[in-house]
């Protein structure tokens, strides 16, 4: 796998291309600092994994995950930080990151970068706790919101994978049920859950189910 690294932090990038080379099927093809490396390398290396940073100069990874999907609608952006920042993990759920984990976590970050590769989305636990509290947020603002409707126009925000998981919870597939049908972990099929309830603003289940009918 060809791996893009984009980090403000030198030393960071450094260290990060000595833990992912000791795989043997990974290679940092370049390292960048800032927007316009992750922009322009990008274009350039059409790596098979990025890592970005969220702060990155004037402009964020986020900005550049914005950018690059206009472009690359199936490049896959991991979020590699030290900000378990909810409005930064919903944003980059929202424009179709790989993941988000934590730099503390670097014991998984090779993990990730497999699971991505292989179309899974990535959360670290304590990323995935905070998901959790995004959803009871969100669910309490849409209660009794006059344009909850238009969330049914959200499909074009879902991944195909995440489109499978919605079809199978509609047809009342349990997580078991549905990590066996799709060979993944009943964790993954958890993470995805969470990750299509914050893209489609929905509260739980039964909210999916009627909504893939509804579509």
């Amino acid at each position: 796998m060809k791996i893009l690294v984009i980090d403000d932090d030198k030393m960071i990038c450094f260290a990060l291309k000595t833990i992912i080379e000791s795989e043997s099927d990974m290679e940092v093809i370049d390292i960048g600092h800032n927007y316009d490396d992750a922009i322009s390398k990008y274009e350039e290396l059409k790596p098979d994994i990025c890592l970005f940073d969220i702060r990155i100069g004037e402009k964020t990874g986020i900005d550049a995950l914005k950018d690059i999907k206009i472009s690359h609608p199936d490049a896959k952006i991991i979020f590699l930080t030290t900000f378990l920042d909810q409005e930064y993990i919903r944003d980059s759920i929202k424009y179709g990151s790989s993941g988000y984990i934590l730099k503390d976590d670097f014991e998984n970050i090779c993990p990730a970068i497999r699971a991505a590769n292989a179309g899974q989305s990535v959360f670290g636990n304590k990323v995935f706790d905070s998901i959790s509290i995004l959803d009871n947020q969100a669910n309490d603002k849409a209660k009794d919101s006059p344009d909850r409707d238009k969330k049914y126009s959200l499909i074009k925000l879902l991944s195909e994978r995440e489109i499978d998981i919605l079809e199978l919870i509609a047809d009342g597939l349990s997580n078991k049920e549905i990590a066996n049908r799709l060979y993944l972990s009943e964790g993954t099929i958890r993470n995805y859950i969470s990750s299509i309830l914050v893209k489609l603003d929905l509260r739980d289940r039964t909210q999916l189910a009627i909504y893939y009918l509804k579509n």
